[in-house]
């Protein structure tokens, strides 16, 4: 009787170390920060508010050429996490201050839920190091304004950004739709230093885009 007793004892305790470690590894993954590096995503506004009329917010009524969308946390291989945890919402007084650089409130909280919770910060803490992100990437001059439509090569707008940022040249990805500019990425360590972008982190497939240059 004894060694049975004594096997079911050890399937038991087996059984509750598994168990153990599979709630151990979901916690972890779940309160976020288990990524690899950073996707700063920046809007083209022109052709999104071509395409978006009725869309009055600031990134539609100002004159600007690239817009904020957000930072994310992305993996080396595969897909990026996304929707990690519930967190406390950004303070009022942050989204406040971010609306100097995101178009809109809603954006702000979307951003915060889908990807910010993945980043393992607290949301104020997130959005600090959004702000020193965007804040740290230089536009080319020629994207700084608009004067006129063009095609451009996707090779030649990625290497412009990488040349203006002495970022190495694999450091940004074009994002497009039917041949038109959507946006631009830009990929950085978590250190927000640019560094070489992975399969992951997606490409516009055409050779060249449709974008207002000056």
């Amino acid at each position: 009787m004894k060694k049975p007793l004594a096997a079911m004892l050890i399937c038991i305790g087996l059984v509750a170390a598994a168990y153990a470690r599979k709630h151990r590894h979901h916690d972890s993954a779940s309160s976020g920060g288990e990524f690899n590096y950073y996707l700063l995503a920046l809007s083209w506004a022109p052709n999104y508010c071509a395409s978006h009329p009725s869309d009055h917010s600031r990134e539609c009524t100002s004159q600007a050429a690239f817009v904020l969308h957000g930072l994310w946390p992305q993996s080396e291989n595969g897909a990026p996490p996304m929707d990690c945890r519930e967190g406390n919402a950004p303070s009022s007084a942050t989204v406040d201050h971010m609306l100097q650089f995101m178009p809109s409130r809603g954006l702000i909280q979307h951003e915060w839920a889908k990807h910010g919770t993945c980043s393992g910060l607290s949301a104020d803490a997130y959005f600090q190091t959004v702000e020193h992100a965007f804040t740290g990437v230089r536009v080319p001059e020629a994207y700084r304004a608009l004067s006129h439509e063009a095609q451009v090569k996707v090779s030649d707008l990625e290497q412009s950004f990488a040349a203006e940022n002495h970022a190495p040249k694999d450091a940004f990805r074009t994002s497009c739709h039917d041949g038109a500019l959507v946006g631009i990425e830009a990929c950085l360590d978590k250190d927000l230093k640019y560094r070489g972008c992975t399969r992951s982190a997606r490409e516009c497939p055409s050779e060249e885009v449709r974008v207002q240059i000056q």
